[in-house]
């Protein structure tokens, strides 16, 4: 069996060194050897569970070839509590262990499995009150008369040129990279 380490970060801009660096420390401090860890690595929100790198990890541990899953912490699965929750009772359903090593908690017992919900809850929490400070901001700003927004129509890059950058070769996170834009900007310019 393989062990999965799960990394998320919300953007391509974003990197899951630490997440890596501290999943590493873990599992050399347990005795797990590296050759056997498959890496899913995900530059995308949490607030949905549609994300490449994890559902190939749903795939693999839905076909019996993952039975246990390593975070940095238990947010890096799920922004939202409902999907957080389903996810973990799933795989807990097929026996998957789940270990997240910045917060010490090892869901293989019920006492864990109670604590994941309550962490899962305070990480929608904390999305929804920095969705609420945002608007806040926003709505000062309105007032003040400075907020622009974004005008609608604008581009944060030019889209010929991620077609240019694709027709030599480049897959879509080196666009995104060399374009300073996410990879799903760099899919809706190349599907324009």
């Amino acid at each position: 069996m393989t062990v999965a380490a799960y990394c998320r970060v919300s953007t391509s801009r974003q990197k899951p060194d630490s997440q890596v660096a501290e999943i590493k420390t873990w599992l050399d401090a347990h005795g797990f050897d590296e050759e056997h860890v498959q890496w899913f690595i995900d530059e995308q929100t949490g607030r949905t569970l549609k994300r490449r790198a994890f559902e190939r990890l749903q795939a693999d541990i839905f076909s019996g070839t993952i039975k246990t899953v390593i975070v940095f912490k238990l947010d890096r699965l799920s922004r939202r509590l409902t999907d957080g929750i389903n996810v973990l009772s799933d795989w807990c359903a097929k026996g998957v262990r789940v270990v997240s090593v910045t917060q010490a908690i090892d869901l293989s017992g019920a006492v864990g499995r109670m604590i994941a919900g309550v962490l899962l809850s305070l990480g929608e929490i904390e999305l929804e009150y920095r969705q609420e400070r945002q608007a806040a901001g926003i709505a000062v700003a309105k007032r003040k008369g400075v907020y622009q927004g974004r005008r609608r129509g604008t581009t944060k890059a030019k889209p010929e040129r991620a077609k240019a950058l694709r027709a030599t070769g480049l897959q879509v996170a080196e666009i995104a990279n060399a374009l300073g834009t996410s990879k799903r900007t760099v899919q809706r310019y190349l599907t324009s």
